[in-house]
């Protein structure tokens, strides 16, 4: 291929951040090198891939048709490398998984027992993370493979595949709450009470929300504080069902409760050893 994996990293990454020199930062880089990289892949195609008379370079109609080939050449290659980590079966000494809560799946324990019978040596570490910041974990090297709750895109860097178990949220508050008297529940009346908000590290700051709000970092911690009464808030119905059934009553709203897809992730650049790709093939199957 005469379009190394390197120079297609940087175009896509200078066309997710529309900058150049934020492709550079993130990848290590001069800035130079990334332009150049750019501007020889545009030679090599014969075709202009950003529009550069723009304070910021900005993709063209045809930047953005090669940015999907370009994506998907990426994503055949870390398939690639995936298989010659396991048929080269140099076992990574340690892996650590970041679990979202919004992931539940009667198969999960299954799995560790099975993982444990076919890697016994191996130092398997948990974390509990949430959206934005079990992808950054996974990002900065200091997880290799997360399950979060599906997001609406990722950075090109981070590999990703839905799992086939889905989980469900509802809305839920603490039985001495005054809503739990209610038969109905109005948008209104969910604004003029607390919401108990997920806001995790890595998220970025957005504009706040009608009414009163806290927020929590985890799960756990907007579970016990909706058993205070402090407010309402989305939860995973496994998390309520398990820790808090006789505490918590399921508000009655319309479009509740949701289904959400969980989606397994991991770093293109550092790649999956054996253990962490037989792991993440296991949670892919049916």
């Amino acid at each position: 291929m005469r379009h190394s994996l390197e120079t297609l990293f940087m175009f896509v990454e200078a066309a997710t951040l529309g900058s150049f020199s934020a492709a550079a930062r993130k990848l290590g880089k001069q800035q130079s090198t990334v332009s150049e990289a750019i501007a020889n892949l545009e030679i090599d195609l014969g075709l202009t891939l950003f529009d550069r008379r723009t304070r910021r370079p900005t993709l063209t109609e045809q930047g953005r048709a090669m940015l999907v080939h370009a994506q998907q050449v990426i994503e055949a290659a870390d398939r690639l490398e995936r298989s010659a980590h396991r048929l080269a079966g140099g076992l990574e000494p340690q892996l650590t998984l970041v679990l979202s809560d919004t992931y539940q799946s009667d198969r999960f324990e299954h799995i560790l027992t099975s993982f444990e019978h076919r890697y016994p040596e191996l130092e398997l570490e948990c974390m509990i993370a949430e959206r934005n910041d079990v992808v950054s974990l996974v990002q900065e090297g200091r997880a290799n493979l997360g399950l979060v709750a599906a997001q609406p895109d990722y950075p090109p860097d981070i590999g990703f595949e839905s799992v086939p178990d889905r989980s469900a949220i509802g809305l839920y508050v603490g039985k001495q709450h005054p809503l739990a008297k209610a038969a109905h529940i109005s948008s209104e009346m969910l604004h003029g009470a607390r919401e108990l908000r997920l806001s995790t590290y890595a998220d970025e700051p957005v504009q706040r929300r009608r009414g009163k709000c806290w927020t929590a970092s985890s799960y756990l911690l907007l579970l016990e504080m909706t058993e205070l009464g402090f407010g309402w808030a989305e939860l995973p119905y496994w998390l309520v069902k398990r820790f808090a059934a006789n505490s918590l009553l399921e508000l009655q709203v319309r479009g509740w409760p949701k289904s959400i897809q969980v989606d397994a992730v991991w770093s293109r650049q550092r790649g999956l050893g054996p253990a962490g790709s037989w792991l993440l093939d296991t949670l892919m199957a049916r």
